[in-house]
């Protein structure tokens, strides 16, 4: 009676009560090899590898039958569907579903296998057709995969909705950087808002900045529970944050040492402040962070940081989407040094250049590309939310 149970799932639409049938992989697929493409002609045939489309050649592998992709070498966890007509690269296995079998389930089913697991190289990662013949997949009926497959389907419909979505705002950003700060040898920028007609300021950063201490905390001198500070690392400034850090809704991370604090009494951030990565594995080293809010407990800079506080007032917002501009940041790519890792010095910030209009114009562009930033937040939001809903939902409708 238990076995009966354990093969079925948590989650199941009604009208279905047969227990699921366990099968290998073998017998839900035909798992076909990709080939090498070179000798092919350009067409209108797309070509898959493990990251997805490549290119387009005039000769397809599968002309009519559906399958799903996955990983031979390198990538192997991530299968996706593959619409016929298209051709596989020899890195790219393609399964075809078996006639009583659902393309849609058949691609929840890869989904729900731990792949890496079954990776027989001890350096790239590799698959072999046997190891996924020999996956062990639970099955229901075929009227019961079909509306598992048209459910996650319409899923897959939503989530890709929101990427879009999110993914144009994003580009949107990236162009309203490009037309709201002005060119090289240029006084104004391309866009601006109506009312302002001034020529913006230039000044050296030295002249607009000085600088303030930071500690050289690892992530094991920091904890998320208590402490008397917070704590701003350079890891988050490059991954976690955006331009603008809001330090009262962000969780910065408390110092366990309760004597580190005493010593940076004159480098406690302010409102207003910036801060600079200044170390990357890329030319993102160099990136920045302006402090709009701050926890009450008092916050200091971190490991590989450089703070830096304005010697004037600048517009809200402005700073932090200015300094991570390319019209700012291009500046700092031939002053940065190192190869496998990059560095930005203090020194180098000092002689870059500084764009900045009157204080309302500085306000105007802070506030509308903060709320360009909100906007891609919430979708940011709601695309994890359907990422982790499906991610649920493959847990406990399958067995």
């Amino acid at each position: 009676m238990m076995a009966e149970q354990a093969k079925v799932p948590a989650i199941r639409f009604a009208g279905f009560t047969d227990p699921w049938e366990q099968r290998k992989f073998s017998d839900i697929v035909n798992v076909c090899s990709g080939k090498d493409y070179k000798h092919l002609e350009e067409g209108p045939i797309p070509v898959y590898g493990t990251g997805g489309f490549m290119t387009s050649v005039d000769e397809a592998l599968s002309y009519d039958r559906d399958a799903v992709g996955i990983g031979r070498k390198g990538t192997i966890d991530k299968p996706y569907l593959l619409k016929a007509p298209f051709w596989t690269v020899d890195t790219l296995f393609y399964a075809i579903p078996k006639s009583d079998m659902d393309l849609e389930f058949v691609h929840c089913s890869f989904l729900n296998v731990d792949w890496k697991s079954k990776d027989e190289s001890t350096g790239l990662p590799s698959l072999s057709k046997e190891a996924i013949n020999e996956t062990i997949a639970l099955v229901p009926s075929f009227n019961e995969q079909s509306r598992l497959g048209d459910f996650f389907y319409n899923l897959d419909n939503l989530i890709t909705l929101h990427q879009r979505k999110y993914d144009k705002l994003v580009i949107f950003k990236k162009s309203m950087l490009e037309k709201m700060f002005p060119k090289d040898g240029e006084s104004v920028p391309e866009i601006r808002f109506a009312g302002f007609t001034d020529p913006w300021e230039q000044r050296k950063f030295g002249d607009c900045f000085e600088f303030l201490k930071s500690n050289t905390l690892s992530r094991a001198g920091l904890n998320d529970e208590n402490g008397t500070a917070r704590n701003v690392h350079y890891g988050d400034i490059l991954i976690k944050f955006g331009d603008c850090l809001d330090g009262e809704r962000s969780d910065l991370p408390f110092i366990t040492d309760d004597t580190v604090l005493p010593k940076f009494a004159g480098s406690i951030l302010r409102e207003g402040d910036v801060i600079f990565a200044d170390t990357a594995e890329d030319e993102a080293a160099g990136k920045c962070v302006e402090l709009r809010k701050l926890p009450k407990e008092p916050t200091i800079s971190g490991l590989h940081t450089i703070p830096a506080r304005p010697r004037f007032f600048f517009g809200t917002g402005y700073l932090g989407h200015y300094l991570n501009s390319d019209a700012y940041h291009r500046q700092l790519l031939p002053l940065m040094q190192g190869i496998k890792v990059i560095s930005v010095s203090k020194a180098a910030l000092q002689d870059t250049q500084v764009r900045f209009p009157g204080l309302s114009e500085q306000a105007a562009i802070g506030a509308a590309l903060s709320e360009i930033d909100n906007l891609i937040t919430l979708h940011q939001r709601k695309l994890e939310l359907l990422q982790n809903i499906k991610k649920s939902l493959l847990d406990k409708m399958f067995v």
